[in-house]
């Protein structure tokens, strides 16, 4: 009895043996797998990452500004959008080799509003509006190859096609500002309290020379320095308002007095001065922002203007000016980006000057403009992954 007891449990011990032989091959079928599909997953994430950084390098591309004092070549930019989103996303590899891109990887175009999630990119809109690039990274049979698998061969799959898409935009065409977000909170808007006519304005853009003049160089170092540079300057203070008393200051919230003046000619529209229109200062459905005059021109801020020579500030353009002294009103269409050149507030009305020029500008806490009127000029906000 205790012999035949003894063969019984040798048998099972043989088939326990089998069985963990058929479960081994199951453990490592499912090992295989799960290499497999996280070294698909992590080349997943390396696509995103190259089609990330070749969407925001190509979008910053648009308002490319080359070496310091050349204008804006906003068709310049355009042209190279291609070739640097290449360039970026070669740049982070995807399963240990450089990707390319196809001439449909990269797609250049205006987005009407960055902030809506969703948006569409129109490549059919006015070149001198692009604010928008899409960028998508292949690992394909046709391009750049499939991810490889490692175990999964044994089941005849080779390897798999992946792809990963961004889009990165930036705001081009502003209807209107709020405080900026920064790190401690909410920032001030560098914006200059002096408004310019949009007449003059045109006529700078269009190189009229008989209301402008080309005897400042912002230089490579930085500087402001006599000589050309090949971009026309404008004197803010001889133009004039159509307002008698009045030179083109205006207030902005809070501002009441020349003090007041300097602090926004040194640190821009603060929080406080924009609750005054509650908390924005936009245009309204008819494209118009109405901003109250400070007449004459206060001596008490060239100290002010003379310290920011040579860094750029938005202004306000306007259209007309309606009443006299301190009861006239701006009527503000646009805001643009200059670079102040010049000040001298000293002598006769005709000896004064702030001069300035265009400039690319950067700002933070605009508002995307849904008119189909350009309201800002050479402003830009950052570039961000819109998606």
């Amino acid at each position: 009895m205790t012999r035949r007891k003894s063969h019984l449990r040798n048998d099972r011990r043989g088939a326990v043996a089998v069985l963990a032989c058929f479960l081994m091959i199951a453990l490592v079928a499912m090992l295989a797998f799960a290499v497999d599909l996280g070294y698909l997953a992590n080349s997943q994430a390396e696509l995103q990452r190259s089609a990330d950084s070749a969407a925001l390098a190509a979008c910053y591309e648009l308002v490319y500004k080359g070496t310091p004092g050349t204008p804006v070549n906003l068709s310049t930019g355009v042209q190279n959008v291609p070739t640097v989103a290449s360039q970026y996303a070669a740049l982070n590899h995807v399963c240990g080799s450089a990707p390319g891109l196809a001439g449909g990887d990269v797609v250049v175009g205006y987005m009407a509003n960055p902030n809506q999630p969703g948006g569409a990119i129109n490549t059919a809109a006015n070149q001198n509006t692009f604010n928008a690039v899409q960028v998508t990274v292949h690992r394909s049979s046709s391009e750049n190859g499939t991810v490889p698998t490692f175990f999964g061969r044994v089941f005849g799959v080779q390897g798999e096609s992946a792809s990963a898409t961004a889009t990165a935009a930036l705001i081009s065409n502003f209807g209107g500002f709020q405080a900026p977000s920064t790190s401690g909170g909410t920032g001030n808007l560098m914006i200059l309290p002096y408004a310019l006519d949009q007449q003059t304005w045109n006529s700078l853009l269009a190189g009229n020379t008989s209301v402008t003049t080309d005897v400042w160089d912002y230089n490579s170092s930085g500087q402001v320095v006599s000589g050309a540079d090949g971009i026309l300057e404008v004197n803010l203070f001889p133009q004039g308002t159509g307002s008698p008393g009045n030179r083109g200051t205006v207030y902005i919230g809070n501002a009441q007095g020349t003090s007041d003046l300097v602090q926004q000619i040194l640190y821009g529209i603060s929080p406080s001065d924009l609750a005054v229109y509650g908390g924005q200062l936009t245009f309204d459905s008819s494209g118009n922002l109405y901003l109250s005059a400070k007449p004459g021109i206060s001596a008490g801020t060239k100290s002010a203007l003379a310290s920011i020579i040579g860094q750029t500030r938005l202004i306000p353009i306007f259209t007309s000016v309606t009443g006299n002294g301190a009861n006239a009103n701006y009527d503000i269409v646009a805001f643009v980006g200059i670079r102040v050149m010049a000040v001298d507030l000293t002598g006769s009305m005709s000896s004064k000057n702030l001069t300035v020029q265009p400039a690319l500008c950067y700002t933070r806490g605009g508002i995307a403009s849904t008119s189909s009127t350009q309201q800002s000029y050479g402003t830009y906000s950052p570039v961000w992954l819109v998606k």
